[in-house]
């Protein structure tokens, strides 16, 4: 054989001998809203997310007997249901084996309809409204408590720790907001001890003039306010209660629960005047997995957490773990794995219940003094 031919056949023949070795890929999509007024949250998720990619990826991930790449591919939705049931579609196109998100249940709640059809498990890490895992799909699960939970944690408090007697409710009109409001008053009713609702108000996702439900509100002399909905509103409307004269307290769920909460509110939050609550938390024994979390999390990106990263991390790495245990990344080999799987997160101990709602879901209740976030108790 003429040499340089023996060199072209033993380059092609080496070539093939690393395609042979080359790692096989799994695709897992995330989808949250990184454009939008909600982004610095979308964006949070979507780096935790990375984080357990980077580590998987790192380490190696083997599923039966072969080596796998795990690849991320993020989505943007924006917050839109529209655009979120378009993005869903796109990644089913794609073939991804799994999803993680979406970030919010008005995105959430329709795409899980397209997942379920094409067969992928999607486990959403901040979608907490009810309706998301009572639609019958096999395929949808969160590792979050939902909005009963958490609403009902949140009326307790008010009622029990906060004294509040006069509350008024204010929701956004969205799936996450409206039903976090709801299932609160509900709250409220059970709670007794005298307390009641003496005005409920309603807004947009996207306002930004509160004047007018504020006044309202006002006239019915509340002692609390409890907000359904995001951070990006919750601040603006903290800054027109000042104007108006309104030092009230005021609640909100994990929507309203992040880090951004002091910047978007400026000087108008006073300390320990708002009170929230995140759809998740660890016990005392578990805080030291969560602060190493949170270490690495600063040091990668250099920003601290705000909200549901450590959730999209445990979210993806259960996700890796049930393919590993079923041998397969193939999504209907490893969906039945998942709903029975056990896995020792940072979030906690992850495991489902039937209709895929994690099991003993714990919540975290927070205030903010000196624009710092500060916790005041774990509770179930």
């Amino acid at each position: 054989m003429p040499f340089k031919l023996k060199v072209v056949f033993m380059a092609v023949a080496l070539a093939c001998a690393a395609g042979a070795r080359a790692d096989e890929v799994i695709k897992i999509g995330h989808v949250a809203a990184t454009s939008g007024p909600i982004a610095h949250l979308g964006k949070d998720n979507e780096n935790g997310a990375r984080m357990a990619v980077d580590e998987l990826n790192a380490k190696g991930v083997l599923i039966g007997g072969k080596r796998y790449r795990v690849v991320l591919q993020a989505e943007d939705d924006a917050g839109d249901p529209k655009q979120g049931a378009a993005v869903a579609q796109k990644l089913v196109d794609a073939k991804v084996q799994g999803v993680v998100g979406h970030e919010n249940s008005g995105t959430t709640i329709p795409a899980s309809r397209i997942y379920h059809a094409a067969g992928i498990p999607q486990i959403s890490p901040s979608a907490s409204n009810p309706k998301y895992t009572r639609q019958g799909y096999n395929t949808a699960f969160r590792n979050i408590a939902n909005d009963e939970q958490l609403g009902a944690a949140l009326a307790r408090y008010a009622v029990q720790a906060g004294k509040a007697k006069r509350i008024a409710v204010v929701d956004d009109r969205t799936a996450y907001g409206q039903g976090v409001a709801d299932e609160f008053a509900k709250g409220v009713k059970r709670a007794g001890a005298g307390a009641s609702i003496v005005a409920q108000q309603y807004t947009s996702d996207k306002a930004s003039d509160f004047s007018a439900i504020l006044t309202a509100i006002k006239a019915s002399k509340p002692d609390l306010i409890f907000f359904g909905g995001m951070d990006a509103v919750g601040g603006p409307m903290l800054r027109q209660m000042k104007q108006l004269g309104m030092a009230v307290q005021f609640m909100g769920g994990d929507g309203l629960c992040s880090d951004s909460l002091a910047r978007l509110a400026g000087d108008a939050m006073r300390d320990g005047q708002v009170i929230c609550a995140e759809a998740g938390g660890v016990e005392p024994a578990q805080q030291k997995g969560m602060d190493d979390f949170r270490a690495a999390y600063r040091r990668k990106f250099g920003i601290g957490v705000e909200t549901y990263a450590p959730y999209a991390y445990d979210a993806l790495l259960t996700m890796v773990q049930a393919m590993q245990q079923a041998g397969s990344p193939e999504p209907a080999r490893y969906l039945p794995v998942l709903a029975k799987i056990r896995h020792q997160g940072v979030t906690g101990n992850i495991a489902f219940d039937a209709r895929g709602d994690v099991q003993d879901g714990v919540l975290t209740i927070y205030t903010f003094r000196g624009g710092k976030r500060q916790q005041v108790a774990v509770v179930k």
